[in-house]
């Protein structure tokens, strides 16, 4: 009998429950235990893990690698699933290889160079694949002349940190004055560009954005699966048009994630977003960890987070190619728990009590599955899980 996996997912967002769901639920019913390592107590990975701890707070990254590597120590880890301090991490791997864990996470060269969108625009653009128009901006005046030049090609100026992950910090500008509209109903990535300029002109030091245009939809986030030797086992391309999703293996979208993903280094779990300037596909942006839609494809009978295991763990996998491209659908929250803090202990199936202080933990009920947009006979698999956790 194969012995079990013990995997670590650190500080991450709520979403990756689903994650260790599908670990759980692996095709080889291989044992899964998982630790999980959170900032906010109430984070639903704390409560779905088998152990779980709280980070400490105000580590330096380098000071966070030796947590890290104590944590690996302590909990006898196999899979390490870095999403904080994620490129300090990668940059020891030889020292968490020594202490008998495999990373989770692409290499070094790779997460520096997507840490910063306008390098990541610049390499990908090096390789073949179309990028938007992007002005790299730090002075009001900057930002002016940017909005300028993409109006003047009959464009909406949006902008977005150059380091930053998800939609934080994006807005787009408008140069309507600020009124109620902009207080009415929900708010809004709507922002006046001469409030923007002000704001900007007040600040103690200067903003680091990229200015581009407004891109269309479809957005299409493609996973990818890539082994450390470079070989990309799986790209698979979730699409979303307003509330809609869907899927897609069309090659104007994983072909250039594919080689996003080979000439990178782009090892094991990516995701790699484009949407449409005019009537071509351009990069949007590229993420070195694994999607929080990811187990969105459980609905096309894709097991991606344990395929990533397996290859970390040295085993192949083979090609990961889609059963069937599951009926479009939409996202809907649902309830998932948090650990009861009346409650020290941990599950009664746990290991021994690790030697740091840990916080219990409480089975994960199955995920539901989402609302279909197909009709009712055209459901997604049984066990597909796509209701969303709003990300921590």
């Amino acid at each position: 009998m194969a012995s079990r996996v013990r995997v670590w997912l650190n500080r991450t967002y709520a979403e990756n429950v689903f994650f260790m769901d599908q670990l759980r639920s692996n095709p080889q019913r291989r044992a899964v235990e998982i630790h999980a390592t959170h900032g906010d107590p109430d984070s639903p990975v704390l409560a779905a893990a088998d152990t779980a701890a709280m980070e400490p707070d105000g580590l330096s990254p380098a000071a966070y690698v030796e947590y890290a590597l104590d944590q690996c120590a302590r909990h006898s880890v196999d899979v390490f699933v870095p999403v904080l301090h994620q490129q300090a991490i990668v940059a020891h791997r030889a020292d968490f290889a020594a202490a008998g864990t495999a990373l989770l996470a692409p290499s070094v060269e790779a997460v520096a160079v997507f840490q910063d969108k306008a390098t990541a625009y610049q390499a990908v653009q090096a390789v073949g694949v179309p990028v938007p128009p992007w002005w790299r901006v730090r002075t009001p005046e900057e930002l002016e002349a940017a909005v300028e030049a993409l109006e003047a090609d009959g464009h909406r100026a949006c902008f977005k940190p150059a380091a930053g992950a998800g939609g934080v910090g994006f807005r787009v500008l408008t140069r309507t004055p600020f009124s109620m509209m902009h207080l009415n109903g929900f708010p809004s990535p709507y922002v006046p560009l001469d409030l923007v300029v002000e704001a900007m002109r007040q600040a103690d030091e200067p903003v680091d954005w990229l200015v581009m245009p407004r891109l269309a939809e479809p957005e299409v986030s493609v996973d990818c699966l890539t082994g450390p030797d470079g070989r990309v086992r799986m790209a698979v391309g979730r699409t979303k048009n307003g509330r809609r999703r869907g899927f897609t293996l069309h090659p104007s979208w994983i072909e250039p994630a594919r080689l996003i993903a080979e000439a990178f280094g782009l090892h094991y779990l990516t995701n790699i977003q484009f949407r449409m300037f005019g009537d071509e596909p351009v990069l949007m942006d590229v993420n070195t960890r694994p999607a929080g839609g990811l187990h969105q494809l459980a609905q096309c009978g894709v097991n991606a987070p344990w395929a990533a295991v397996q290859l970390a763990l040295g085993e192949e996998t083979g090609e990961l190619v889609p059963s069937a491209l599951a009926p479009d659908y939409t996202v809907v929250a649902g309830p998932r728990p948090v650990r009861p803090v009346s409650l020290p202990q941990q599950r009664t199936d746990a290991p021994a009590p690790a030697l740091t202080p840990t916080l219990p933990a409480v089975p994960a009920p199955a995920a539901e599955v989402s609302t279909a947009s197909a009709p009712a006979s055209a459901a997604a698999p049984a066990g597909a899980s796509s209701a969303a956790v709003a990300p921590a």
